[in-house]
């Protein structure tokens, strides 16, 4: 069996950050998961091999110490609605995203593992898709030896929040399924969840784009 590894999960409170969160926790090759988070992780998310440091993502360099691990999972994420605006959504979805992943390749990570989104393009009219796009370009420069970048589409699972425009979205695919390629389908975020937890176990060099049908096909295996 192989030595047992350390991962930093940045978003362990989110919906797919929660489910790998639940699988690093019950997996034998991780023995330490490191947690970054606004606020202690509640209840059900600690766990003894669960080190969790409540920090300001505002100042990443005061917790350099704290960013450190062979692995990163990256699931950090918001909405606009929620941020309030463009500016925060850029906050959190890029600018702490990409000091977290320069510290941490500082320290010696040599995997980043992104939750970004379908669609993602750096060039992109839509805000959204841009700031995604901006981030996945910005972390190839980094020089880690291994970038894995998931694009899931939709994604299904149980959220603290309600978002109307998801929940047409969910109703859309559940009626015309059979005519949305496999790319575009939605995902569960437990199967996310699974391929990423299983991609970083594999951890291959370079840089790898996964789409949902492949996310889908990892996190069944």
């Amino acid at each position: 069996m192989a030595t047992p590894q350390s991962v930093l999960l940045l978003g362990a409170t989110g919906l797919v950050g929660g489910e790998c969160l639940k699988l690093l926790c019950a997996d034998d090759s991780w023995q330490r998961v490191i947690t970054l988070t606004r606020r202690p992780l509640p209840a059900e998310g600690q766990h003894p091999k669960v080190e969790n440091h409540a920090i300001d993502f505002d100042r990443a360099g005061d917790y350099r110490e704290q960013i450190s691990a062979g692995r990163v999972i990256c699931a950090l994420g918001t909405t606009i609605k929620k941020a309030g605006s463009q500016e925060n959504f850029y906050k959190v979805d890029f600018t702490y995203a990409y000091e977290l992943a320069r510290i941490a390749r500082e320290n010696g990570a040599e995997h980043f593992l992104l939750v970004s989104s379908s669609g993602a393009d750096a060039r992109s009219r839509i805000f959204y898709s841009r700031v995604k796009g901006e981030l996945e370009e910005a972390l190839k420069t980094l020089g880690y030896p291994a970038l894995s970048i998931f694009q899931p589409s939709l994604l299904l699972g149980d959220r603290r929040e309600t978002r109307p425009g998801e929940d047409i979205a969910k109703f859309i695919s559940g009626l015309f399924g059979f005519a949305i390629p496999a790319r575009y389908k939605p995902v569960h975020a437990r199967s996310v969840a699974a391929a990423i937890v299983q991609v970083a176990r594999e951890n291959r060099p370079g840089i790898r784009i996964l789409e949902s049908d492949e996310i889908r096909r990892i996190g069944a295996a």
